[in-house]
């Protein structure tokens, strides 16, 4: 508080009578004194005795005064009015400007009242909120009040009001006892006269603004608030208008910053530091949290041996390091204790059995959940995928897993990897139920007594050659050996004691053939045999009646399934048979092919079959396929591959196929055109000139393949796959345009508006892509490799996305690209990446 004008005043007076007195008694002592030694009488004291009474009868007169006014102030001071911008203690940072300028921006925009700031734990949210604040005390500005409140994980309302309090009244007792619905109504008053900006840090649940007394921001107001979460949710929750996410480090800004905590003298130590200490930056992965932390432990480590031993213990045993296992991990534990359900947090701890930055396809992640049971809330196939992707986007929003531009996997940053392996391997109740060592160099699994209780084992990208011996394992439910690229041979027995076996993946492995004792996997139900040199299947394979997913995706080596296999896995849910060895298969003991009628009378024996993908190698196997009532609704995934002689190739007969997702089409070595049935739903064949732009048969295909047609000259189909993300052409030597121009006359249309990746690769003929720019609103790749007269790229200075673009060839080829105008040359000149 400060003293009123008039009270200070009045003690600037008494203060100055204070003086006057003290001088006065002394005068007054000398007086006496003199008198004493020279007698009173003296006409001298006589005078200064007379001047001195009247002195003192003043002064008392004054006092009296003064004691009189002081007794009537009711009030002696004011509140203090607290300064507009209180600047917040920061250390320097590195790496966030440019998302500073994108917010600092965001606050000059009329129509942008709310802002959530979202991002993984320890990633700089608060940092940059802090940068923020003390901006407003560096520039000009017309908010009346910059207010900064700690919200944490565990809101208390009534504090978050005395906070916003002391900001703009006065928080004293009174204040203080009054209930939480009038503190509410002052806030609201008082904030109401005021152009104000709130920063929130760190927010984990929905705050009720108005209960709290926080007008809302808005253009009329032209007040703002800006907030800290780790959940994107909680940005669309709290109404923000833009939501902007704060992310990892780039390489640069994090070697900066790790080398700022490190210190010149300890890098310069010893000569071999410097490149140690660049590998031991990268274990942090741009997390600064991370990187501060690692660098102060390593600030005092002078020899290499203490380098290359942290280097060690980041790849093996994180948690182990320095301040990791008590200062990173736990912040980052709060979003895992914030999930919704024990669900949701089994199948994020179940992403950490992959390897470091490792992209896990969502298919494979929600098969695996749903094999090992997280997935119970439906009953049916559908609504339990739907829950897995529903998991999959809450890990996303929360931070925890990470969605690259290949929208069809995720990845988990890798110390929110350690910080799942901390919480499963080292945190009471969980230690010893993960066995995990996934790139570590293994050329043989690792003892079967670490085995005995472990419930989940991942070895994944070793150099394992081979399985031997039977480990008994009562409570593993998951075994993944994918890319173990040595791994030829299992031994039989292996499966012997493994009851409880649920999910089983030997994925990009030299697999040649399965033990027999892989019958008495009588749990299992996710096998994954894709990228392997599986020859057959063996026989026993019957007993595994609880099977759902079975994937023998690009297994080109299968070339025996006994016959009657596929059908007595009465539980299969999911077979994957795309560019599998499908064509050629052999009955076992018989030179009679196995008949792929044969084998699509034993897919549509199969009662639960929601997933399959199929290779098909002929005309006749494809209209059989085709008259399926089951199997074309079902599939997600065709190749059609080797049509001997056909030159015209009808693809209306695949809008029933209404889950397609990816079509590929190889080794047609005659096909010149591909035609479209519409106006008669396959009674009439039109041209593409006629067809009405609005009509759109491929609403789910996302992938399209089209490799070694050699005749075939153009792409036009594709205008009816609105929703294409992917596209590949590749060896089609008289391939002229994708898309033909006489596509044109048929309306506005504007094909590969959704498309994110785009392969061209030896095709001599090819021309042109499109006549048109297009907007590209989600391109993130364009490749071309041998394709001499493509000379123009369907782009322009506003084609959408440009920013983030990459445009990968040869840099010959790219000195001869023409380009609309010198404005597109200057805007993609950037996104080339020669090869």
């Amino acid at each position: 508080m400060k003293r009123l004008d008039q009270v200070q005043g009045w003690i600037s007076r008494v203060e100055a009578m204070e003086t006057e007195v003290g001088q006065l008694i002394g005068d007054g002592a000398e007086t006496i004194e003199e008198k004493r030694l020279c007698g009173s009488c003296y006409p001298k004291h006589c005078i200064s005795s007379y001047t001195l009474g009247k002195k003192v009868v003043r002064n008392l007169q004054d006092v009296a005064t003064l004691m009189s006014e002081g007794r009537y102030f009711e009030v002696v001071a004011d509140i203090v009015p607290p300064a507009p911008v209180e600047e917040i203690p920061s250390r320097p940072t590195v790496g966030l400007e440019s998302t500073f300028d994108k917010v600092w921006r965001s606050l000059e925009e009329e129509h942008v009242g709310i802002i959530g700031l979202y991002g993984l734990g320890g990633v700089g949210k608060t940092t940059l909120l802090t940068q923020i604040n003390n901006h407003f005390l560096k520039t000009s500005h017309s908010f009346d009040v910059v207010i900064w409140v700690v919200v944490s994980k565990t809101p208390n309302l009534e504090r978050v009001q005395n906070e916003i309090w002391e900001k703009v009244g006065f928080c004293d007792d009174k204040w203080k006892s009054k209930s939480r619905h009038e503190k509410g109504k002052d806030i609201w008053k008082a904030l109401s006269k005021k152009r104000f900006v709130m920063l929130l840090d760190d927010m984990w649940e929905q705050m009720d603004m108005l209960e709290v007394g926080i007008p809302p921001p808005d253009q009329q107001n032209k007040s703002k608030l800006i907030f800290t979460t780790r959940s994107q949710d909680l940005c669309g929750q709290m109404g923000a208008h833009k939501k902007i996410e704060v992310k990892s480090l780039a390489w640069k800004d994090s070697w900066d910053l790790f080398q700022k905590y490190v210190g010149e003298e300890t890098l310069n130590s010893d000569p071999e530091i410097s490149e140690l200490a660049e590998m031991v930056a990268k274990e942090c992965c741009g997390l600064p949290l991370a990187i501060i932390t690692i660098g102060r432990a390593m600030a005092s480590k002078v020899t290499p041996q203490d380098w290359k031993h942290a280097i060690r213990v980041l790849q093996t045993s994180a948690s182990n390091f320095p301040g990791m296992g008590h200062q990173v991990y736990p912040l980052l534990k709060y979003s895992y204790d914030s999930l919704p359900s024990k669900i949701v947090q089994s199948c994020f701890l179940y992403c950490s059995l992959f390897p470091e930055d490792f992209s896990i396809y969502k298919g494979t992640l929600i098969w695996t959940w749903l094999c090992e049971g997280f997935l119970d809330e439906f009953d049916d196939t559908d609504g339990a995928k739907n829950q897995g992707f529903n998991i999959i986007s809450t890990l996303i929003h929360a931070c925890l897993l990470e969605e690259p531009s290949d929208t069809k996997c995720v990845k988990l940053h890798d110390v929110v990897r350690d910080m799942a392996l901390w919480i499963t391997g080292e945190m009471g109740e969980m230690k010893g139920k993960p066995l995990v060592q996934t790139r570590a160099g293994l050329t043989q699994a690792p003892e079967f007594v670490k085995w005995t209780t472990a419930e989940r084992i991942s070895l994944m990208d070793n150099r394992i050659e081979k399985l031997t011996g039977s480990p008994t394992c009562p409570n593993l439910s998951t075994l993944l050996l994918d890319l173990n690229s040595d791994l030829h041979m299992i031994s039989n027995g292996f499966f012997q004691f493994m009851p409880s076996l649920r999910v089983l993946s030997l994925s990009n492995t030299k697999i040649v053939e399965l033990p027999s004792d892989i019958s008495n996997l009588v749990s299992l139900q996710y096998l994954d045999l894709s990228d392997t040199e599986i020859k057959k299947l063996p026989i026993e394979m019957k007993n595994l009646v609880k099977l759902k997913v079975l994937n023998l995706r690009s297994t080109s080596n299968l070339s025996s399934i006994p016959r009657g296999l596929i059908s007595s896995l009465l539980m299969l849910q999911a077979v994957g048979m795309y560019k599998c060895g499908l064509y050629g298969l052999v009955v076992e003991g018989s030179i009679e092919s196995y008949g792929n009628e044969s084998l699509v009378e034993e897919l549509e024996s199969l009662k639960y079959l929601t997933d399959l993908s199929v290779s098909i190698t002929s005309a006749s196997e494809f209209q059989r396929f085709l008259s399926s009532r089951k199997l074309p609704s079902c599939t997600l995934a065709i190749c059609l591959k080797m049509f001997k002689g056909l030159s015209s190739l009808n693809l209306s007969s695949l809008e029933n196929m209404k889950h397609l997702i990816v079509l590929a089409m190889e080794d047609f070595d005659s096909l010149r055109e591909i035609k479209f049935d519409w106006a008669g739903k396959g009674k009439e064949t039109v041209e593409y000139s006629n067809l009405n732009p609005k009509v759109k048969c491929f609403h789910g295909l996302h992938e399209v393949v089209i490799n070694r047609c050699q005749m075939l000259k153009n792409l036009t189909w594709l205008i009816f796959a609105p929703n294409l993300l992917y596209l590949r052409i590749g060896q089609c030597d008289e391939m002229e345009e994708v898309i033909g121009n006489g596509a044109n006359d048929g309306g506005n249309l504007s094909p590969f508006t959704k498309l994110i990746q785009l392969e061209l690769n030896g095709l001599p003929q090819l021309k042109n892509v499109y006549w048109n720019p297009l907007p590209f609103l989600y391109l993130d790749r364009i490749e071309v490799v041998e394709c001499p007269k493509l000379k123009k790229l369907p782009l322009n200075s506003n084609s959408a996305n440009q920013g983030r673009v990459v445009i990968v060839g040869k840099q010959e080829w790219w000195n001869e690209l023409e380009w609309e105008d010198e404005a597109t040359l200057n805007t993609f000149l950037p996104s080339f990446q020669a090869i």
